[in-house]
């Protein structure tokens, strides 16, 4: 009897010490992989998370990117990883616009990645070159109904972009059909508008505020449902004629599918954590970014809702990739 109280006790204790074990996460660095080229939005808001969450983590997470295919090839890569923890994704919308416009993906973002949290939002903004007649969305709508053998065009760094999405969402709620004229990444689209061969585009405000405060650029709206903390006298397009526009360029985190509730959970709060110091909320405001930190639930609602609206665009607009 005495023997099976010492064995029985000797298992329970190795028991004790696998799940301590296992509880410990983590316990060794954080890969964090971002789908895009170093030095980009996306870019500097993950490291400066990522510092931060190391910091409360007390583990380094470790920035690596791997650009290419619309951020496809970091998001395959992680979808694919071990399930524990170790293996993030920095998302971005791109991974809510994929699944329509590129129908052979290996992977699929529902089924093979968690979201973990939303931790960040990007406002785009309607900007017009300032010869232009209009003033408003309001006046913008107006011309763009107005019969004529002339379309108002719009410019954007190509088909499926984020510019390109934004402005199709805008055609289908305001009722109108400005007609799209693609570049080749985002520079040349907002030169041709500085130069007045294209009136438009839809743009994210890091490039575009400074365009606008220096008097290159007229903006009519914000395409998000709020205001934006960088520029709060200027309208959201929802106000200035367009009720329910809500168009958002966003930032989150994403395990593999199968990934313990616990490190999901984990990761989440202290994404959240990290989102709210000082440092980090400087850092992502810079490139334009409003802070956020939400939980796994929340984030799997908003992410599943972006996929929808996000096809519905694709579909009526008949957008095609190069």
């Amino acid at each position: 009897m005495h023997l099976k109280l010492l064995l029985a006790g000797s298992l329970l204790a190795a028991l004790g010490v696998a799940g301590a074990a296992q509880g410990a996460y983590p316990d060794r660095p954080i890969r964090l992989i971002v789908g895009f080229p170093p030095g980009g939005a996306s870019d500097v808001a993950a490291r400066a998370i990522a510092a931060k969450m190391g910091a409360l983590l007390g583990q380094a997470i470790v920035v690596e990117n791997k650009g290419g295919a619309a951020s496809n090839i970091g998001s395959d890569y992680v979808a694919k990883a071990a399930p524990d923890g170790y293996t993030v994704l920095f998302g971005t919308i791109s991974l809510a616009v994929n699944p329509s416009l590129y129908p052979k993906l290996s992977y699929d973002p529902l089924k093979d990645l968690a979201p973990v949290a939303q931790v960040a939002s990007t406002p785009f903004l309607v900007v017009v070159n300032p010869n232009t007649p209009y003033h408003s969305v309001a006046e913008l709508i107006a011309a763009a109904k107005k019969p004529s053998d002339k379309p108002i065009y719009f410019a954007s760094a190509g088909n499926g972009s984020g510019a390109h999405l934004f402005a199709e969402l805008f055609n289908s709620q305001a009722g109108v059909k400005m007609q799209h004229v693609p570049y080749r990444g985002a520079a040349p689209a907002m030169s041709d508008v500085l130069g007045g061969q294209v009136p438009l585009a839809f743009d994210n405000i890091v490039t575009t505020l400074p365009l606008v405060k220096s008097g290159k650029l007229r903006a009519l709206a914000v395409t998000t449902k709020t205001r934006s903390r960088a520029a709060p006298d200027i309208p959201t397009v929802a106000e200035a004629g367009v009720p329910g526009y809500d168009a958002t360029a966003w930032f989150g985190l994403f395990a593999p599918a199968g990934t313990p509730a616990a490190v999901v959970q984990k990761l989440s709060e202290t994404a959240a954590q990290a989102t709210q110091a000082p440092e980090v909320r400087a850092a992502l405001e810079a490139v334009g970014c409003d802070p956020m930190g939400t939980s796994p639930k929340e984030f799997d609602t908003f992410f599943k809702a972006e996929i929808k609206k996000w096809a519905k665009v694709v579909d009526e607009a008949h957008v095609r990739v190069d």
